[in-house]
């Protein structure tokens, strides 16, 4: 079994591909229209991912990590959901005008979706081989007999035991983290050049975290393609990850390479978060929390969304919103005193 070790040492030996990104959201905005109103849930959202790269979406529950990751693929509910602006750029091309039938072709093929809980992701009427085989019967034409070949070779691929005897067992038969594998399989049966992985290890225990969060990194390793990480657990994601975006009320509010994020934030946010992670060499004192609540997303406050709970706030705050502006090389950062952040003066 991987180790979150060899994880990280997959990241350190592979560059990403050069050229374009492979995907690239530009100022994506996404709203829900209700019978109780609007609600805001995604803002402005911008990030790239490039091939061969594994970015991470960081945030607390409710800031909108899911919904835009939905909205890449296409699949948001509307109504009441509706994508109102900005574009979803895959291979130079924008997603979000495509017609229905054509995305239908890049969902699984070119892109696929790794859903938080597996259990209700999966049918529990049929097989997890069936399920499996099912994308080579639809997608590449595959006899019943050789798509289930194909089902019992991802199942060791991403090493559930004696896959072969386990192809025709139900999802409710596996424990969560082999419910998790098996999602993994399926998403990854047509080799996709870009994976999202939407809070995947949600529910399970830190051991079996640890080896899915390894699983992906060697498979995005093997495959090469770029992977996205969407995630509110800021621990599972800092050994392979190569950059990460954090979003809070609907939109990115910094921009960094993992390590650099980890070791200085830039964002008053983005540091309440790395003092609320419980630490090995802090036993016994109490874990800081960040004050006030979440914003509503159906009112989101005027100027910079974090002001009402940030300890930096000045009158500026609340009637500005700060854009993301360069806080170092490869570094951006939405917050007026970023500069004074990341230097340390704050």
């Amino acid at each position: 079994m991987s180790s979150p070790t060899r994880a990280a040492a997959v990241r350190s030996t592979t560059d990403p591909a050069p050229g374009p990104p492979l995907l690239e959201v530009r100022d994506l905005w996404v709203e829900y229209r209700t019978s109780y109103g609007l609600t805001n849930a995604v803002n402005g959202l911008s990030y790239s991912v490039n091939r061969g790269e594994t970015l991470a979406i960081l945030g607390e529950s409710g800031s909108g990590k899911s919904v835009a990751a939905r909205a890449v693929l296409g699949i948001i509910e509307s109504p009441p959901g509706y994508v109102t602006g900005g574009e979803v750029l895959f291979d130079e091309v924008d997603l979000t005008r495509l017609p229905a039938k054509e995305m239908r072709r890049i969902r699984g093929e070119r892109i696929a979706i790794v859903f938080q809980d597996a259990l209700t992701a999966l049918n529990p009427v049929f097989t997890v081989g069936f399920q499996i085989a099912e994308m080579f019967r639809v997608h590449r034409g595959m006899s019943h007999a050789d798509a289930t070949r194909k089902a019992i070779e991802l199942l060791d691929r991403v090493r559930i035991p004696n896959a072969h005897n386990r192809v025709g067992d139900y999802p409710h038969q596996f424990s969560g983290g082999m419910r998790q594998r098996v999602m993994i399989a399926m998403a990854i049966a047509l080799e996709p050049d870009l994976l999202i992985a939407d809070e995947p290890t949600t529910a399970l225990d830190v051991t079996v975290q640890a080896q899915i969060m390894a699983l992906l990194a060697e498979l995005r390793h093997d495959l090469g393609m770029g992977l996205v990480l969407i995630t509110h657990d800021l621990g599972v994601v800092a050994e392979v990850a190569d950059r990460a975006v954090v979003m809070y009320a609907g939109r990115g509010i910094e921009y960094a390479p993992i390590g650099e994020l980890y070791k200085s934030p830039a964002h008053p946010y983005t540091r309440a978060l790395m003092r609320s992670i419980p630490r090995a060499d802090q036993k016994g004192g109490r874990l800081e929390a960040i004050d006030g609540a979440p914003p509503n997303l159906s009112a989101i406050p005027a100027g910079c969304e974090f002001h009402p709970r940030c300890p930096l706030a000045a009158p500026v705050c609340s009637e500005e919103r700060p854009d993301p502006v360069e806080v170092a090389a490869g570094r951006r950062s939405a917050c007026h005193f970023a500069e004074k952040v990341v230097s340390g003066e704050q």
